[in-house]
């Protein structure tokens, strides 16, 4: 199969890795022609336009920042909808609206086409090497023709249902990581103004109930001062009001979601939209006058277990 993908990012670049490094015929374009240097340099072939892409590939993948930058990829003079014809397949990995990929998806389905949309979760690190998790919306039948990329890309593939129903579980998952990134923040702030040791504070938290796996990943970034997790304040506040969004349609009166936009809201115009998401605790520490600082602990998350061929999440109803 021959594969387009579109979006070299963080989250991106290491995907489309995943299928460099496992043999597929890859076919690869971003804005920012020096991070797509080392893909051209390891095989992979240039991608003229979106167009020419979709017209040369059986798969198209996109996984851009936010819903702008996949509309604006997808219906351009030269986008990727402008060369489809029937049988290929367009594959959505950005975290976007449901209502955008759904809206997407029907345009994508006039010229014969299919579309999934395909965002993954469990962060960075495990994307590098193909041991993220992927959530997949749209026909049962589309979604069996591309499994076998899909387990190359990830470890645990679910089919969460029709298109856009991988794009709300997504926004969804988001939401609860940003909670509890926010409810770890105050902990370990809290901790530390109570004279404990911040090392055994991490410690506990580890093997109690009230480990997850923010914890074990974001908490070791704080504590190492990098708060590197490779994911900014601007993708929590995105993500997090697409989240609310949902609720907004669905009627459901949200109270902790408002006050979590509130505060990334806060933390992006102190420290920048593109300061990484972690440093949301320096909030905490400016107001107490601390640092929220241990040793021992990794500059960045790297993933210790081997690549493995990824395999379905099947729901047993």
């Amino acid at each position: 199969m021959k594969i387009g993908f579109i979006g070299l990012g963080n989250v991106g670049g290491k995907l489309a890795g995943s299928l460099l490094r496992n043999g597929f015929d890859l076919t690869v374009r971003d804005l920012n022609s020096e991070i797509a240097k080392p893909f051209f340099e390891k095989g992979a072939k240039l991608g003229e336009s979106p167009k020419q892409m979709a017209e040369t590939t059986d798969m198209m993948i996109t996984c851009l920042p936010n819903p702008e930058a996949s509309a604006a990829v997808m219906e351009a003079e030269d986008g990727i909808i402008a060369g489809l014809s029937p049988g290929k397949v367009w594959a959505e990995m950005s975290t976007t609206d449901e209502v955008e990929v759904k809206r997407l998806g029907a345009k994508v389905q006039k010229f014969g086409s299919e579309a999934l949309d395909c965002p993954v979760s469990g962060g960075c690190h495990r994307a590098a090497t193909g041991n993220i998790s992927i959530f997949v919306g749209g026909e049962r039948s589309t979604f069996e023709k591309i499994l076998p990329v899909l387990k190359v890309l990830g470890r645990l593939i679910l089919h969460t249902g029709a298109l856009g129903s991988a794009s709300v579980l997504k926004v969804m998952t988001n939401y609860l990581a940003t909670a509890n990134l926010v409810t770890l923040c105050e902990a370990m702030t809290t901790a530390k103004m109570a004279g404990m040791n911040l090392k055994t504070t991490y410690e506990a938290i580890r093997i109690s109930s009230g480990n997850s796996f923010v914890h074990e990943t974001e908490s070791q970034v704080i504590l190492n001062g990098s708060r590197d997790i490779n994911f900014t304040m601007d993708l929590v506040i995105k993500d997090i009001s697409l989240f609310q969004s949902i609720a907004d349609r669905a009627g459901v009166p949200l109270e902790v979601s408002p006050l979590l936009i509130d505060i990334f809201k806060d933390g992006e115009q102190r420290y920048g939209a593109r300061e990484w998401s972690p440093n949301i605790i320096r909030r905490l520490e400016d107001a107490c006058g601390i640092q929220i600082l241990a040793s021992g602990f990794p500059k960045q998350m790297v993933d210790s277990e081997p690549e493995v061929y990824g395999e379905e999440v099947v729901v047993h109803n």
